[in-house]
């Protein structure tokens, strides 16, 4: 059964998007996470010095107060973005992943996504470094991808605000109102000093995600350095494991139309893709029908397209790549 459970998710992590994948990752590591501290508790007899250890490790992948430490263990930048221990925390952050990056990687483009997730998650650390000096007398240390998870929240309000969630009991709700009151949660959070360095960090990820749709909408992309630098890594370990040159199909990255990109976000998700100068009538078509499927997501929200409707505007957010 583990087997079949496990080779299901491989399926479902190569063939999946973006989405997905951030999902899967958060989701194991959070199981991983929890046997490692099952099997100290139960190896160290239930005693306190097991729960020790098992802070300890934590605190091994996690991103510390301590500047020293976060050096000479630098992976901890990275691994405290997907790094999980309590249940709650786990949940809604992958739950956030799920509604919010669909709606952004439908925008901007699937391969867009991981890049802000990183960046956002990034800063949402280093404003915790700038700050964790006045907040933490004895020393403190953050993990979760909250930071991350914000930022990608955040990209998706102000790419199209007046995109309607569906809540239970409450019913319709503008995008742009679930975003205030998530960043309110955390000023509010702030001012009770509750997990201040957290919300420090959900705050900075916010920020990150502000800007990078922001300089999208005037031609600076920057996702295509992240990716990029991921793409070097990625044929590094193909050729270090592989013993040949990586085989990785090379992406062609162009610059986003300003004029009508700006129209498009100001819209909030209507119309505003556009079409390069001398485009066949083919191109043409194509686009109109982008535009009023866009227009439906503005006017109804995500779930009233058909499933061919998702089907379409899924397949062109992988030629905006």
């Amino acid at each position: 059964m583990f087997q079949s459970i496990w080779e299901d998710i491989k399926q479902a992590f190569r063939h999946g998007n973006m989405v997905t994948r951030l999902m899967l990752i958060n989701g194991v590591v959070f199981v991983a996470v929890n046997l490692v501290k099952l099997f100290m508790v139960i190896f160290g007899g239930f005693q306190l010095d097991a729960h020790e250890r098992f802070v300890r490790f934590m605190k091994f992948f996690s991103l510390s107060s301590d500047l020293l430490f976060d050096i000479t263990h630098p992976w901890v930048i990275f691994t405290s973005m997907f790094l999980h221990e309590n249940l709650l925390h786990a949940l809604f952050n992958i739950l956030f992943l799920m509604w919010f990056g669909r709606i952004v990687a439908d925008l901007i483009g699937d391969r867009r996504l991981l890049p802000l997730y990183l960046l956002s998650g990034l800063a949402g650390g280093f404003l915790y470094l700038a700050t964790a000096h006045w907040i933490y007398k004895d020393g403190g240390y953050a993990y979760g991808a909250s930071g991350a998870v914000m930022g990608i929240v955040v990209a998706a309000g102000v790419l199209a605000p007046d995109y309607l969630i569906r809540l239970i009991i409450i019913g319709d709700v503008r995008l742009k109102y679930i975003v205030i009151f998530l960043l309110l949660l955390d000023i509010i959070g702030l001012a009770n000093m509750s997990n201040t360095g957290g919300h420090i960090a959900h705050l900075g990820g916010a920020a990150m995600g502000f800007f990078f749709i922001r300089q999208l909408q005037v031609g600076q992309d920057w996702s295509k350095p992240v990716n990029q630098l991921l793409d070097h890594i990625g044929d590094f370990f193909l050729r270090l494991f592989g013993g040949g040159k990586g085989n990785r199909p090379k992406v062609v990255y162009r610059s986003p139309d300003l004029k009508k990109e700006r129209e498009k976000v100001q819209s909030a998700g209507g119309k505003g893709w556009g079409q390069r100068k001398g485009g066949s009538a083919t191109d043409q078509s194509h686009q109109e029908r982008l535009d009023a499927i866009l227009d439906k997501i503005k006017q109804s929200g995500y779930e009233s397209l058909t499933a061919e409707e998702k089907e379409f505007l899924f397949n062109a957010s992988k030629k905006r790549e």
